[in-house]
């Protein structure tokens, strides 16, 4: 039975309405409830107890790191830090939840409210947070088969290192309108998170994960029936899910039908999405307090010392970098959008010019880290060497392009930039020199030569690049053309 819409299918908008549900694992070196350490990669089934899995008799414990964490991760998110938090038994029976229930938060998390600052083209948009709740991680299940998913696996197996990790729900409210506002809400709070050291949001570990509720805007005004897209391991995933979820219910809608509430699949190797299974309500899952834990308690005094500790957020440094260097909106939003990666450049500021530095370190020094996944904090160029290969740019020491390829020595030895410089003989030829090797480019290319004096003057790349090649990059490209566009008068 289909039911139709309330104008023709042509008059509709279509608005999307999108909500994000992350889960992110606290960067605590034991778990939620017990001792056991918290480790990625180790040995399955090398880290539990009686309480982690769940042995009659052993009682919880709530780590006060977590809660520290927790609530810090809710200042920056501009989030109320409740006075109080209750834990309940969220009760559903599955292979990787030993007790049979999860130790949550429901009705009263640890907080609420909130919002995020998105950057969106030029500017900013606001995604508003609902709730912040901490509970317990479930065990890792590993389905053995090709596909890896429990969909066509031979067998399952459960690693119980990762149950009863500590985990932090964040649920935005839906106000996120595209698949690609959703991705930079995901990219933005991960940013956040990891600039005030509560996780290290890493997906591939699975520190982070993202679920996303998706509905059309009813003709009224009112939210359509939302459907969830679970378990995405990338944000460019979440967008892309989202992008076929919405292309789903809008078929559904054209046609007259009704979209069904259910928990959707998106297989990225198909780019489909397709139902798992009818969607739970919170009754489903009976939740009540957990009797073994006392409510956690969080005076006013305490969350004002986690404000004073609070490091500089991603967006107030941005502005920052903006107002005191001078840098591009563009530039100013790569470097301070990684903790890290903002130290180094206001270390090499410090040393160099602050636009020179910005460009190499968001350009040539970060293409260098991201194709060698190193983190910048272990290269081996470090602000003073980069500052360092600046300073021989500036005093005409080296070439532009002559410092790239000092960058890469230094990136590669961990070598002075001087010493590089010597050894690869890359300092820039004189004037003298250089003016006779241009000189014999023009003899060696006449036909070339004679049509930049004609006034072709995109003919005076080719020339450019022959004498670049002529002084194997050592000489100032900007130079040459100068010196080349005087001796051909044009």
């Amino acid at each position: 039975m289909t039911e139709t819409t309330e104008r023709p299918a042509e008059e509709r908008t279509y608005e999307a309405v999108i909500g994000l549900e992350f889960h992110v694992h606290l960067a605590t070196k034991t778990k939620m409830f017990c001792g056991c350490r918290v480790t990625y990669g180790d040995e399955p089934n090398t880290h539990t107890c009686p309480v982690c899995l769940g042995h009659p008799g052993a009682l919880p414990v709530i780590n006060e790191r977590a809660l520290e964490l927790g609530a810090t991760a809710g200042l920056a998110l501009n989030c109320t830090v409740n006075e109080r938090s209750v834990f309940a038994r969220k009760n559903y029976f599955y292979p990787d939840l030993p007790k049979g229930y999860q130790i949550s938060q429901y009705d009263e998390p640890i907080c609420t409210g909130g919002y995020i600052e998105v950057p969106v083209g030029e500017g900013t948009e606001r995604v508003g947070i609902t709730r912040l709740h901490l509970e317990e991680d479930a065990a890792k299940n590993v389905h053995v088969g090709e596909s890896g998913r429990m969909h066509g696996s031979t067998a399952s197996l459960i690693d119980f290192n990762r149950g009863g990790t500590p985990l932090m729900e964040i649920v935005t409210e839906p106000d996120i309108t595209s698949p690609e506002a959703a991705r930079a809400t995901a990219n933005a709070l991960k940013e956040v998170l990891r600039a005030v050291g509560v996780s290290e949001a890493d997906m591939e570990k699975g520190q982070l994960r993202c679920d996303a509720n998706v509905s059309i805007r009813n003709p009224d005004g009112s939210f359509g029936t939302k459907t969830e897209l679970k378990n995405m391991n990338s944000f460019r995933f979440v967008e892309r899910g989202l992008a076929r979820e919405l292309e789903r219910q809008r078929e559904i809608l054209a046609s007259g039908g009704r979209v069904e509430q259910a928990t959707m699949h998106y297989d990225p190797e198909r780019d489909e999405v397709y139902p798992l299974r009818s969607k739970e309500e919170a009754h489903d899952y009976r939740y009540f307090p957990e009797p073994d834990l006392l409510p956690a308690l969080h005076p006013p005094e305490w969350v004002e010392g986690l404000r004073q500790r609070m490091p500089e957020l991603p967006e107030d440094r941005r502005r920052r970098f903006e107002s005191e260097y001078g840098l591009s909106a563009y530039d100013a939003r790569v470097l301070a959008s990684d903790r890290p990666l903002a130290e180094f450049y206001e270390a090499v500021a410090k040393e160099a010019d602050p636009k020179q530095a910005a460009n190499w370190t968001s350009g040539d020094l970060r293409a260098l880290l991201n194709d060698s996944g190193t983190p910048v904090e272990e290269s081996k160029v470090t602000p003073e060497r980069l500052a360092g290969i600046i300073a021989l740019v500036g005093d005409g020491t080296v070439s532009r392009s002559a410092a790239k390829t000092v960058l890469a020595e230094v990136f590669r030895t961990g070598e002075e930039p001087r010493a590089v410089v010597e050894r690869e003989g890359l300092a820039q030829t004189d004037s003298d020199e250089l003016s006779g090797i241009l000189d014999g480019v023009i003899a060696q290319n006449p036909e070339e030569a004679e049509r930049v004096r004609g006034g072709e003057k995109k003919v005076l790349g080719f020339l450019v690049g022959q004498a670049m090649k002529a002084t194997r990059g050592k000489a100032d490209g900007g130079r040459v053309r100068e010196i080349l566009l005087e001796k051909l008068g044009s």
